[in-house]
């Protein structure tokens, strides 16, 4: 088993943090996926506005980011807002939606300086269009990136995702003229999702110790390994990161097998 020698030391622009012994390189999860919550929670603590919440939870987005490049992983996934997150106040909407602006605008040089290729899925089209178009750019600026595919969850609903995917896979077996119960298999379905270019996630981390999947990937986190810290997105670190993945390592994964 190979263990860390040749990478002691993950940095950041924030910190610099050991890697826990244990963990080895040659069995990282190769999909991260994050349900990051606890922004509200964080600023009202601190008897701040609910928006300090969303700043301080970028920043958190930015550590784990950089430490996921930095270590090797080959996807991360974050759930960034969800369909439900439309019955929030108007003001706080719109104030995420130019905090995620802002962040794709910031980001660009960054993810290019560490070769992370940006992705996002959910049901972009309702997003409004100055959102969308930062999207195609942050997309089209880093599509040539080899390393880590970092993928935003933006308007995005489990239950959604498998609505529109089973309605692309009747359309398209209308359209050839083989429309039969039989041709719809988990393997076709897998074709039709938002992440079909994606493995699923083996490790399933969320943040603030809620105990739910709040409709976020329901489809692929079917055999995912999950990670629950009571720790609020925005105190998020590198470290935390890690000790999610050694405590992954250290799992046996059987996929419904015998033990």
């Amino acid at each position: 088993m190979r263990m860390l020698v040749l990478r002691p030391v993950v940095k950041t622009r924030t910190s610099e943090t050991r890697l826990p012994p244990q963990i080895d390189l040659a069995r990282l999860p190769r999909h991260i996926a994050i349900i990051m919550d606890g922004n509200g929670r964080w600023a009202k603590k601190r008897r701040l506005p609910r928006i300090a919440g969303h700043r301080a939870g970028i920043r958190a987005v930015r550590q784990v980011v950089e430490a996921s490049a930095r270590l090797g992983v080959g996807c991360l996934t974050l759930y960034a807002f969800s369909v439900e997150n439309w019955k929030r106040p108007h003001t706080e909407v719109n104030l995420l939606m130019s905090l995620l602006r802002e962040y794709l605008k910031r980001e660009i040089p960054e993810l290019n300086k560490h070769n992370i290729r940006f992705g996002a899925i959910g049901r972009i089209s309702s997003l409004p269009p100055s959102v969308q178009k930062d999207l195609r750019t942050t997309i089209e600026k880093t599509r040539k990136n080899s390393g880590l595919r970092l993928t935003l969850a933006l308007n995005y609903g489990g239950r959604a995702e498998l609505i529109d995917a089973v309605r692309d896979l009747v359309t398209r077996l209308e359209k050839s003229g083989a429309l039969d119960v039989d041709a719809i298999t988990e393997d076709e379905l897998n074709r039709h999702l938002y992440t079909h270019d994606l493995p699923d996630p083996d490790l399933l981390i969320r943040t603030s110790g809620e105990m739910r999947l709040s409709n976020f990937l329901l489809w692929q986190v079917a055999y995912s390994e999950i990670w629950v810290t009571d720790t609020l997105w925005p105190d998020f670190k590198e470290q935390d990161l890690l000790q999610a993945v050694a405590d992954f390592q250290r799992r046996e994964r059987r996929y419904g097998g015998l033990v």
